[in-house]
């Protein structure tokens, strides 16, 4: 799909409209909310001169919602609206707390959705979550803002979601990459004809090569993977050309900086994405993913295939620290650690993931303390929590306390990526 006009802007046009939204965003944030009223108290009441300063402002990470939230619940003073100016409120794994606006596309999914080719009219199966977390109302308000219908199809169900989409013939579909195969596997099995789909935008996993051709000789040529987060909505979305890399959302200021740090890297090295966005709602000022990536630099002087000219990233190159993603959810260190002390009777354990990505086994390897017996029941047991605190289905797996290192790692993840 074309460009319009904020995806089309000279890079001298872009650089003065975000330092102007910046220094709004800066002055509205710490004008209602405690916790930029503290943190943004160095910002001076004329706002920022350069988009450069933004790196003396402190970097906020997942750790500090967390403790926030805890010390001043519900969303840690970091709220700059009345409740009554909120649609929803969802719960991360952590937990963590996020608001919902009252705007149609507050997680500014529309660009992504209309890049991909998605238009007024299609009708499109939505399998992210509708249950706690926002991945599915993060899609479907770009949808709806785009025009589009949707089946609120959720996670499971394999086998009534193939059967829904052979019976309706969606063009479109939302949700992650590797429930799209098993879908589309199950549709196969039970000997239903599926061939309506024409587009598919993708997130919370990687989109690795072979998934892409597997699809692609399923006649699904435009999937496009959607680089988006609870906390911050979209921050990038691929084009005409993934090869390109991913589009930088036009109303966000992306940072790479280093790693677990807070100064930026130089243009094309690796380092951690950290995204300032604009929202009144629920401000993100400086906010560390944890994600790893680098700016393109082809990106400074070759606008995308489709005619943007925004920058582009790299893409997904891993995580900053030791959280994955399993199935579309954020697996971090703290979980693990739950799992282990709701089960006093693990001494040692780590998180193993492996496979290929859709066909991903997660298991939990744990030794016991000196003195209890290993057991079916208690490994229903520990699976239970597993499933409990992760909502993620995983296998145990007892093993001897040398066969874990003393790294300090509780998660390791082994997939196969490519």
């Amino acid at each position: 799909m074309q460009p319009d006009g904020l995806e089309s802007r000279s890079s001298a046009q872009r650089q003065a409209d975000l330092l102007n939204w910046l220094n709004q965003a800066l002055q509205h944030a710490k004008a209602s909310t405690s916790y930029y009223r503290q943190t943004l108290a160095s910002v001076p009441a004329s706002g920022l001169a350069r988009l450069e300063d933004l790196a003396n402002i402190p970097v906020t990470r997942k750790a500090d919602l967390s403790s926030q939230q805890s010390a001043h619940p519900p969303l840690g003073g970091m709220l700059a609206v009345p409740p009554t100016a909120l649609r929803r409120i969802f719960q991360s794994p952590g937990p963590i707390y996020e608001p919902q606006g009252m705007a149609v596309d507050v997680f500014r999914t529309a660009r992504a959705l209309r890049a991909a080719g998605f238009v007024a009219g299609d009708l499109v199966h939505n399998s992210f979550s509708y249950h706690l977390s926002p991945g599915a109302w993060i899609m479907e308000g770009g949808l709806h803002a785009l025009g589009c219908w949707v089946l609120p199809a959720g996670v499971g169900q394999t086998e009534l979601q193939a059967q829904a989409m052979a019976q309706l013939s969606p063009v479109g579909y939302v949700g992650t990459p590797s429930f799209l195969k098993l879908i589309l596997e199950k549709a196969d099995e039970l000997g239903y004809t599926v061939n309506s789909l024409s587009k598919a935008a993708v997130s919370g996993e990687a989109l690795t090569p072979s998934m892409r051709s597997w699809f692609a000789d399923r006649g699904l040529q435009s999937i496009r993977s959607v680089y988006a987060t609870a906390d911050l909505g979209m921050i990038a979305y691929e084009g005409a050309d993934p090869s390109q890399g991913m589009i930088i959302d036009e109303e966000v200021i992306l940072e790479i900086v280093e790693p677990g740090g807070t100064q930026p890297m130089p243009l094309g090295e690796t380092g951690e994405v950290v995204v300032t966005h604009f929202g009144k709602d629920y401000p993100m000022i400086r906010f560390a993913t944890g994600d790893l990536s680098a700016i393109d630099p082809q990106s400074l002087v070759q606008p995308s295939a489709c005619g943007r000219t925004n920058l582009r990233i790299k893409g997904w190159l891993g995580r900053a620290d030791q959280t994955t993603k399993v199935r579309g959810m954020f697996v971090h260190p703290g979980l693990v650690a739950a799992i282990a002390k709701r089960n006093p009777e693990i001494g040692k354990c780590r998180l193993v993931l492996s496979g290929k990505l859709g066909d991903d086994v997660m298991t939990l390897r744990c030794s016991l303390n000196d003195g209890i017996s290993q057991g079916e029941a208690l490994k229903a047991q520990i699976a239970q929590a597993v499933r409990d605190i992760t909502r993620l289905r995983g296998e145990v797996a007892f093993v001897a306390p040398s066969s874990i290192p003393d790294d300090g790692k509780l998660i390791e993840d082994s997939r196969d990526y490519k």
